[in-house]
C-alpha cells in the first residue's frame, strides 16, 4: 500500500514538472527546461513509474533535454513515422504512428 502511495505522488510530480518545463520553454529559459525533464526522468527512474507517451516525446532520447515544436525542435511527419530533430544535439528522434 505504501508503494501504491509513493508512485501516486511521484506520477503527480512528474506531471508538475513537464507542466513547468513547457512554460520554461515557452519563456525561452530552455536550460531550466531541461533540469525539469531530468529531474521528472530521475522521479519516474527512482520509483519506477513510466513516463507517458506525450511526455516520452517531449523529451530527447540523447540528451534528455526539453523539446518544444517551434522553439529547439522541429516536427515532421514522414514515412508513417513522427521526425522531431533536437535542436541542440542534433539528434532524430522517430516515433512510428498510426494513421485512421
Amino acid at each position: 500500500m505504501v508503494k501504491r502511495i509513493h508512485k501516486k505522488i511521484a506520477r503527480k510530480r512528474i506531471d508538475f514538472l513537464f507542466d513547468e518545463a513547457a512554460k520554461a520553454a515557452v519563456s525561452n529559459d530552455l536550460k531550466l527546461a531541461k533540469r525539469y525533464a531530468l529531474l521528472a526522468r530521475k522521479i519516474g527512474m527512482r520509483y519506477n513509474v513510466t513516463l507517458r507517451s506525450r511526455q516520452k516525446r517531449r523529451v530527447c532520447k540523447r540528451c534528455y533535454s526539453y523539446l518544444y515544436p517551434s522553439i529547439n525542435c522541429r516536427v515532421r511527419l514522414k514515412d508513417g513515422k513522427l521526425v522531431t530533430p533536437c535542436g541542440e544535439c542534433g539528434t532524430i528522434n522517430r516515433y512510428v504512428y498510426r494513421e485512421r
